[in-house]
């Protein structure tokens, strides 16, 4: 059976720190792929995201095209509306029958996962890899015991590098350059997104 990652978020955009977190994963984890699902409106977030669900999408199409072990998924957005891990997961077991599952977490939201939709129901069908970053003290311990049984940590390099970080770079005018993959990039820069040029979103790919 293969072992995938799964790396959910809002993408808003996707930037190396998304990519070094899923290789981290994959091979602390003995995965054999990850894949990169953008939500279409997420559960635990006070602020929808900036972005069209298409063109964040593309851009993590474009982060992962030509790595094998990584694939973008677009099932979150095609089924709209609040998108809840266990839906997802659900949803890639019938498709996908000789798969296992692991959602691949921030430390940050280690603590968040007791809130998380029917998440009993979710740790018995996959399990959980959380990223630790140097200086961060997180405490899966503090999970509950059926949380504890389908959870492994990994440990991450300390890069600090964040999507709202990048998008406030992109609105003073300033560089993104190797903070995201060069296609990602070109696609912000082609569809003006997250600048003060219009653009009219792109269509499913």
């Amino acid at each position: 059976m293969r072992k995938i990652g799964i790396m959910g978020g809002t993408f808003d955009p996707i930037h190396i720190g998304h990519l070094l977190a899923a290789e981290t994963a994959r091979e602390q984890g003995d995965l054999d792929e990850v894949w990169f699902i953008p939500t279409a409106d997420p559960p635990l977030k006070e602020a929808a995201p900036s972005t069209p669900a298409w063109d964040r999408f593309e851009m993590t199409r474009l982060a992962v095209e030509g790595d094998d072990r990584f694939r973008a998924l677009d099932i979150e957005i095609r089924r709209g509306g609040t998108s809840y891990s266990y839906d997802t997961v659900k949803q890639l077991q019938e498709q996908h029958p000789g798969c296992s599952f692991a959602y691949i977490i921030g430390s940050d939201r280690i603590n968040d996962l007791p809130k998380w939709h029917r998440i009993g129901e979710l740790a018995a069908m996959a399990g959980f890899i959380g990223l630790e970053r140097p200086g961060e003290n997180p405490m899966p311990d503090s999970l509950p015991s059926y949380l504890q049984q389908s959870f492994q940590m990994a440990r991450m390099p300390q890069i600090g590098i964040s999507s709202t970080a990048i998008r406030e770079r992109l609105f003073t005018g300033k560089s993104i350059r190797y903070l995201v993959p060069e296609p990602v990039r070109d696609y912000i820069r082609r569809h003006g997104l997250y600048g003060s040029t219009t653009h009219h979103g792109a269509g499913p790919r």
